[in-house]
């Protein structure tokens, strides 16, 4: 580099403009999270909340969810376990995440800065050893958040709590689905019982809350296939993990658009739809799967979609040494965050 060029450099960025921004975007960023001085707070300080946003109780006997646009609430629930359990710590696990966000460089939005988001604490159960019990929960949960007009976003728990959330969500009209995940969870009863986490969108689809041709499923896998003959006779799209290379993560994407259409979408996203390479904290790891950086992509690539609701699910700490799967639980939280910030069904609010 010749002088000339390096005495341009220390102008442009030493001396009294060490700490200045040039780009506007990344200037505008960098004014909502640095005070004056130029410090901001430290990730690790304070008590901990769903990607840092800020904590709102909520008195259940009488909601009032205020101005909120988006709420974020743990559903510590893991009654639908077939394999190993512990996600019921899943959203513990993803509150102690720190450096998810705030700013989505992909999408140029920074989501918990420009809406009226908040960590509403969790579902409240009545027991914590009732299925059909803690299903009841989750519903009527869902339905006073989504009936005052704020858009949920859910954090589990075993993949069973999608078929409460769905029941409210799609009430007066079945809903869509992008659903991210190893297995399709469209079998029949195990052990007797029709609601475990291997079953949700079976459940959904007759009970008539879920619309399985505006429903597409990604990252499908394992030795479980035989399960899911539902999701191929009622005109569910299968995308399987094999298939995604060959596809390409864009034509994937728009696969998902096209199924999904112009009406309401609930997005639901298993962590082991991640390889276990990526994610080993969760009950029924599947090899061969997503890398963090494809789940990222496709997501990313739904910008704009009618976003109503979403999850993320089955993050279980216990079998996750490096807590690698709730970063990356806490990070497609984000992700989906961001959608819900770009979806026309975003809540207006003065």
């Amino acid at each position: 580099m010749d002088e000339t060029r390096l005495n341009a450099l220390r102008q442009r960025f030493a001396g009294e403009n060490e700490r200045r921004i040039y780009d506007e975007g990344f200037a505008a960023v960098a004014d909502r999270l640095f005070d004056p001085k130029g410090t901001r707070v430290a990730p690790y300080a304070g008590l901990p909340t769903l990607l840092d946003v800020p904590y709102r109780a909520i008195d259940w006997a009488a909601p009032d969810f205020g101005d909120l646009q988006v709420a974020m609430i743990g559903v510590p629930m893991d009654l639908g376990v077939t394999n190993r359990n512990g996600s019921r710590f899943g959203p513990r696990a993803l509150r102690t995440m720190e450096r998810v966000g705030p700013y989505n460089h992909v999408l140029k939005t920074m989501p918990t800065h420009e809406i009226t988001v908040a960590d509403i604490g969790d579902v409240p159960f009545r027991s914590r050893f009732d299925l059909a019990t803690s299903h009841e929960d989750i519903e009527r949960t869902a339905g006073a958040i989504a009936g005052a007009g704020v858009l949920p976003l859910f954090v589990g728990g075993d993949h069973s709590i999608s078929l409460p959330i769905l029941r409210a969500l799609g009430a007066e009209s079945p809903v869509g689905m992008i659903h991210i995940d190893a297995h399709c969870d469209t079998s029949g009863p195990f052990d007797g019982c029709k609601f475990h986490h291997g079953g949700p969108f079976r459940q959904a689809v007759l009970d008539g809350v879920l619309d399985p041709e505006r429903t597409i499923q990604i990252g499908i896998r394992g030795s479980s296939e035989y399960l899911w003959e539902f999701s191929y006779d009622t005109g569910m799209t299968v995308i399987h993990a094999e298939e995604i290379a060959d596809l390409g993560i864009a034509a994937i994407v728009e696969k998902a658009k096209a199924v999904a259409g112009d009406g309401p979408v609930y997005l639901s996203y298993d962590i082991d739809s991640l390889d276990p390479a990526f994610a080993p904290g969760t009950g029924t790891p599947e090899i061969g799967g997503l890398s963090t950086r494809e789940a990222q992509a496709i997501l990313r690539g739904l910008a704009g979609i009618r976003v109503i609701g979403g999850d993320v699910v089955e993050v279980a700490p216990q079998y996750d040494a490096t807590t690698n799967t709730a970063h990356a639980g806490a990070q497609m939280l984000f992700e989906l965050l961001s959608l819900a910030r770009l979806s026309p069904a975003l809540p207006k609010r003065k």
